[in-house]
């Protein structure tokens, strides 16, 4: 780890967890969530927070074949609707410099989410992106996360 910024700037950890709360207590399915954490990070190439959300989407019954070929969700038969609509939107936001966040993608998120919805999906997409750049920026460990999630 390059700096302990958990410990350099407590505050700031204080308002990530404070964000973090908001999209944990999301009424969106929580495996739709992981994968929208796990695209996100392998966009952008955080290894801490991939360990973390497979671990994760493991725990809450997410199976081996969805999380092995989510990079290409798009040429996978066997995401929903509304999860292909969540990780496009992922997607967009993740790489907004490149994509401006399209308006057909927003449209499809707008028909399958209601606005509460649209705005914890964009939330939780704004927290890992936050998150991913402090763990690849920070050079945070990888490999020994420990989930606590369940299916319950």
């Amino acid at each position: 780890m390059r700096l302990d910024w958990y410990k350099a700037l407590p505050k700031g950890l204080e308002a990530m967890l404070g964000l973090q709360k908001v999209v944990d207590e999301s009424k969106i399915d929580h495996k739709l969530l992981e994968l929208v954490k796990i695209r996100a990070s392998q966009i952008n190439g955080c290894g801490h927070c991939l360990d973390m959300h497979t671990k994760d989407a493991i725990a809450l019954g997410e199976s081996e074949q969805r999380l092995h070929v989510l990079a290409a969700w798009k040429e996978a038969p066997f995401y929903s609707e509304r999860e292909r609509a969540a990780l496009d939107w992922c997607e967009s936001l993740t790489n907004i410099s490149n994509t401006g966040a399209p308006d057909e993608v927003y449209k499809e998120v707008e028909r399958l989410f209601s606005p509460e919805e649209i705005v914890e999906l964009t939330m939780s997409i704004v927290v890992i992106n936050g998150w991913n750049r402090l763990a690849v920026g920070f050079r945070s460990e990888v490999g020994n996360y420990v989930s606590n999630r369940s299916t319950k």
